[in-house]
């Protein structure tokens, strides 16, 4: 009797499991289309639509700071020039877009924020690489490496070192440095130099005054903004010296939001394809 069960048992099991082969599978929804899926610009390319949206759009949006940084760039006659504007055109022209600057920004973690909030396609204006703007933007290949550099104090360094070389004294800086506000050397400052008394402040040009008067022992930034001090004035070189330290380096790079993929590809690629390549020295020629 309970053989029989059994055997019934398996018999419709096997009659449900033929029905659902028998069965016609139901259509379900078409598959979405993917973020990177290429689409049609309206000039008939067919790109990605991070790159579409800037065809569209017709202009290439670039987060620059509101402050002047000869001569990676300036407004001049009511037209910006420098190293990072001849990037950014260059790149423009790739797309055969025009240029159109945000200068909104006050510091240069802000040109950063512009970007993560979508205010702008990127950011050059001299920016360094930190793991800090890392968590809010994606960065580009470097497109300079600049070395750090101290504008240091004659008096004041001679009373911090007495009898110890200054590079020993630079390993273990105690002194009270100053450093741009809201720039990758304040975050630098705090991370190589972390028994130092670190003040940021508001520009460069009060930094080197400060050091200059004695407030602070050393200005640290790269070694672009560190020699064209001296360049500049060489009769500070009575008061003050440069101290390039060669195993600090700050990367500059393009900033792209997390969301434009193929937008960081083809800067990536426009940076490794780029006939000009900058170097430090080549940028202080500029210096007048």
């Amino acid at each position: 009797m309970y053989g029989m069960r059994w055997l019934s048992a398996v018999c419709l099991i096997l009659m449900l499991g033929s029905t659902a082969t028998w069965a016609t599978p139901k259509a379900g929804p078409p598959p979405a289309e993917s973020s990177t899926s290429l689409v049609v610009a309206q000039d008939s390319r067919r790109v990605a639509p991070d790159i579409a949206r800037i065809i569209n759009r017709g202009e290439l949006v670039v987060a620059m700071l509101g402050q002047d940084v000869p001569p990676f760039f300036q407004e001049v006659d009511g037209r910006m020039v420098g190293a990072d504007v001849d990037l950014v055109e260059s790149m423009a022209r790739e797309l055969r877009v025009r240029v159109r600057y945000d200068r909104s920004a006050k510091s240069f973690n802000q040109v950063v924020e512009v970007v993560a909030d979508g205010r702008a396609d990127i950011g050059v204006s001299k920016l360094g690489r930190t793991l800090g703007r890392a968590q809010q933007i994606v960065y580009s290949d470097p497109y300079l490496a600049l070395r750090g550099g101290l504008l240091i104090n004659r008096v004041e360094m001679a009373r911090l070192a007495g009898d110890r070389p200054i590079e020993s004294v630079i390993r273990d800086f105690r002194g009270k440095v100053c450093a741009l506000a809201g720039s990758s050397w304040e975050e630098f400052a705090k991370r190589y130099f972390p028994k130092a008394a670190l003040t940021p402040l508001k520009s460069w040009d009060e930094c080197v005054k400060a050091v200059q008067k004695g407030e602070f022992t050393a200005a640290f930034r790269d070694e672009f903004e560190v020699r064209s001090v001296l360049k500049r004035n060489p009769k500070l070189t009575l008061t003050l010296r440069t101290v390039v330290i060669t195993d600090l380096e700050s990367s500059l790079a393009v900033a792209v939001s997390s969301r434009d993929p193929v937008l960081l590809g083809f800067v990536n690629t426009f940076i490794a394809l780029r006939p000009e390549k900058l170097d430090v020295e080549a940028v202080l020629k500029e210096v007048k």
